[in-house]
């Protein structure tokens, strides 16, 4: 199966084309995507990449997309574009969060927390035990007190140091992109683990600003 992976969920973002069968799932390309510029950038740049290798988006039997945690916008835009090709196409689709991205890379044989900086003092945190978690939104301190009793695994640096001044047992990895997205949203794929495009949804965890802020009418 010819697979198309996107993250736009960060500042930065990326696109993979990858060839997966039964056993292994080989990459094909890497594509990186500018922030800030993902809804102008990104139908245009899977189409120059399906071009690259020779494919046109019929040759396309799946998707994968990072559904979250991260940016509002950037979300919205790489699920709708996903949205759109799996519609017209009539392909599976693989929602893979980035906590689970990141817990799975530790490579660990206990229980971790994944751990994502989400700004304003939070963090984005999931349970990885072997599998996926609970995934929730803490505040610096709230998480410091978890991460007491089991290790942290994170890409972000700022806070790795932050958390292993208070004595916290960090791993520190790389982030996460499209090509891990790929591997496992194939491996949802295998195992039946898809959505259709009217139920991909984004996995926000935070509230936007206007939620927050907005006063009920009276």
């Amino acid at each position: 199966m010819l697979l198309l992976a996107t993250d736009t969920s960060g500042k930065e973002g990326s696109i993979a084309l990858a060839r997966c069968g039964p056993r292994t799932c080989e990459i094909l390309d890497v594509i990186p995507l500018e922030g800030g510029t993902f809804s102008a950038q990104l139908v245009p740049q899977i189409s120059a990449l399906l071009q690259k290798h020779g494919f046109s988006k019929n040759d396309l039997g799946g998707f994968a997309v990072a559904s979250g945690p991260g940016s509002f916008t950037g979300l919205r835009v790489g699920l709708a574009a996903i949205k759109a090709l799996a519609e017209i196409l009539g392909k599976p689709i693989a929602a893979v969060s980035l906590l689970e991205a990141v817990g799975i890379a530790a490579k660990s044989a206990e229980s971790v927390l994944a751990v994502l900086d989400a700004g304003r003092g939070e963090a984005y945190v999931g349970e990885y035990d072997g599998k996926p978690g609970s995934e929730r939104l803490l505040g610096f301190q709230e998480l410091a007190a978890e991460a007491k009793s089991r290790p942290v695994v994170t890409p972000d640096t700022p806070l790795a140091a932050k958390l292993r001044a208070g004595g916290t047992t960090v791993q520190e990895i790389p982030r996460q992109r499209s090509d891990a997205i790929a591997r496992l949203g194939w491996e949802k794929i295998q195992t039946g683990q898809t959505v259709s495009p009217e139920d991909l949804e984004a996995n926000y965890i935070r509230r936007s600003d206007a939620e927050i802020f907005s006063k009920p009418r009276p």
